[in-house]
């Protein structure tokens, strides 16, 4: 799904669990498929939901989420 120009559909491919939507504002979101994290992984710096302004930001904190696991 093209969304502004972004390709929604290309993030579900490279992060395949997690899924995406951008708000009628622009943030862009994520959120874990089919998880629910612990306090324990919580404490340890994992999301549940990020956001981001702009998708390389988005795609940043993807990134230092799958780091952390």
């Amino acid at each position: 799904m093209a969304t502004n120009g972004y390709d929604l559909g290309a993030l579900r491919g490279t992060f395949p669990a997690w899924s995406f939507f951008r708000s009628d504002a622009g943030t862009f979101y994520a959120t874990r498929s089919g998880v629910t994290l612990s306090d324990e992984a919580l404490v340890r710096g994992l999301r549940q939901t990020i956001s981001a302004d702009d998708l390389a930001t988005l795609v940043a904190l993807l990134d230092e989420q799958n780091g952390l696991r």
